[in-house]
């Protein structure tokens, strides 16, 4: 499918419902367990509402609209009415602070705010008086104790009149906050050309999948530019959505509405593995699945009866496994992070498709994806047709496209720092395969120097340990020292101790070179999380957050 025709993403949305209108568009999960729809007809008429209201608030072309809100079908009304009267939707994290939000309200100077309920909008506003700021409007999903600027969506009504703006592929669509692994967030500038662009190779890679039915469970949180970009891809597909706003419930929302694609990030997998991994002591048939399931899968050579075996495995085993994903599920898609090969591996032997691909939010986001049919699960896949892409001399990965971020809001310094002469530098090392398949090496930013002045990848080595079920994270530390250390969060349920964690560590070393090796460990009691700010909302570590924290036990490693 060319996107080329296509002058902006409400055009997309346009263009997709045609055909659809009385069909059931975006769920929610009810009370009862039940899925409760929305029609493509009704999702217009509430994006014409809300695009009609935000005119009358005297919202113009290239004005800001903060959008707060967990996943439900509420945030895609939102954004598309944004966007199509050519305003920028500036999602955030629900999970931000009160300093998060002041920072970015100085940042871009949001005219309006659309948010879902009452405990997030206490946060925004308590932001708001620290910094003297004040919203012209505030549009809430649920009802508020405020002020009469504060309207319901839901009482937004009769605003039949279309609203025709002229945007164009080069105009900024959003404004995606990065998380801040090294430091301040930074505003990253996407265009609606570069989201279309992105739509594009992405519908390539997945109509490539058979199915007649698209339907999709989206619960990564929108406000980040991998699920943010996949709404897109979505309404390209003509899928149904269905939200999970509550993650406690995601494997019960999960067996509800019985998706067909699932994306997620790979902490989500690796707690996956790490459930799974106890049937493999506890069963021989599920050990068996798994071997002869990996042998299929890594194309290795199986025996007329291995072969038959694994049929009849198919069905008494991988069916079942299926079923606790709804049974529909065609294919898990991994980004945002290195996805560690041998849970890949395991996934796919068990029936369970993951597909790794790999991007950055100043990407829109996503670079490459491996195909569906002809998965090199070490790999991120091939890149889209409309990437061109590059290893630099030093083996980072350079990348080209119309997919490529507009600048970081006001923010000139970074941006030229990360584009230059027209290459996006995407601080990642990688190296391309004789099939034309990108692999990631290294992460430039995450590097560890040590005293001799070798470079070392911390997130290697912490992927290593947690893939045993007794750690939970693993934080590794070494710059300008001598040899490596290590903080250990336990899984407390199976009563962990330093005993059990060196004895994991000895054989994780035995694989390591000699500058790779824990020498030093210390289990701590609290865990790396978002709310005390040492993880970031795509749940990656937030390495000079935990140096700061733990600076007296980290230093006392190498103290003799």
């Amino acid at each position: 499918m060319s996107l080329v025709k296509f002058n902006n993403l409400i055009e997309l949305f346009d263009y997709a419902k045609k055909d659809r209108l009385n069909n059931p568009f975006l769920f929610e999960v009810g009370k009862n367990k039940s899925l409760n729809s929305i029609s493509w007809k009704q999702v217009d008429r509430q994006i014409n509402n809300l695009s009609k209201y935000l005119v009358d608030q005297n919202i113009s072309k290239g004005d800001r609209i903060l959008l707060v809100s967990e996943n439900r079908p509420e945030w895609l009304i939102s954004d598309l009415s944004i966007i199509s009267i050519g305003a920028i939707t500036v999602p955030n994290y629900t999970t931000y602070t009160q300093k998060d939000f002041e920072f970015i309200l100085k940042d871009c100077g949001p005219k309006g705010l659309i948010v879902s309920n009452q405990k997030l909008f206490d946060k925004i506003y308590t932001a708001c008086k620290k910094i003297n700021y004040e919203f012209n409007f505030i549009v809430s999903f649920e009802k508020l104790n405020q002020d009469s600027k504060t309207v319901l969506l839901s009482e937004i009504k009769h605003y039949e009149k279309n609203i025709i703006s002229q945007i164009q592929r080069t105009d900024p669509a959003c404004i995606i906050y990065t998380s801040g692994t090294q430091g301040t967030p930074k505003g990253v500038v996407l265009s609606h050309g570069g989201i279309l662009a992105n739509v594009e190779g992405a519908y390539e890679i997945i109509k490539e999948i058979n199915t007649s039915h698209y339907r999709f469970l989206t619960w990564l949180p929108l406000s980040h530019s991998y699920e943010h970009t996949v709404q897109f891809v979505q309404i390209s597909l003509g899928a149904e959505i269905i939200y999970c706003a509550n993650l406690e419930k995601l494997l019960e929302t999960i067996k509800i509405a019985k998706p067909v694609i699932m994306t997620a990030v790979p902490r989500f997998y690796n707690n996956l593995y790490a459930k799974m991994k106890a049937k493999l002591k506890e069963s021989g048939i599920f050990r068996k699945t798994v071997e002869l399931g990996t042998k299929k899968f890594l194309n290795q050579k199986l025996s007329f009866f291995e072969n038959f075996l694994n049929h009849i495995l198919d069905i008494i085993v991988r069916r079942k496994v299926l079923k606790n994903f709804g049974g529909n599920l065609k294919a898990f898609i991994s980004g945002g992070g290195p996805l560690d090969k041998d849970i890949g591996i395991f996934l796919n032997s068990v029936g369970l498709k993951t597909l790794q691909g790999y991007g950055l939010t100043e990407f829109s986001p996503i670079v490459s994806c491996n195909p569906v049919n002809k998965i090199k699960i070490e790999t991120v896949g091939i890149p889209f047709n409309n990437v061109e892409l590059r290893i630099d001399e030093d083996g980072e990965i350079l990348v080209k496209g119309e997919s490529m971020m507009i600048r970081y809001w006001n923010n000139q310094e970074a941006t030229n720092e990360i584009i230059k002469n027209g290459w996006l530098y995407t601080g990642d090392i990688g190296e391309i395969d004789e099939d034309g398949y990108l692999k990631i090496t290294d992460r430039k930013k995450d590097i560890i120097v040590s005293e001799g002045g070798d470079n070392i990848s911390p997130s290697k080595i912490e992927n290593l340990l947690c893939l045993y079920e007794e750690i939970k994270q693993a934080f590794v530390f070494g710059d300008n020292k001598k040899y490596l250390s290590c903080l250990i969060v336990v899984n407390k349920d199976l009563g962990s101790n330093n005993n059990q964690i060196q004895s994991i560590i000895d054989v994780v070393n035995k694989d390591l070179t000699t500058l790779e090796k824990i020498r030093k460990f210390k289990i701590i009691s609290e865990e790396f999380t978002i709310e005390n700010e040492m993880m970031t909302p795509t749940l990656k570590l937030k390495r000079y957050k935990i140096r700061e924290a733990y600076k007296n036990i980290l230093e006392n490693f190498y103290t003799k």
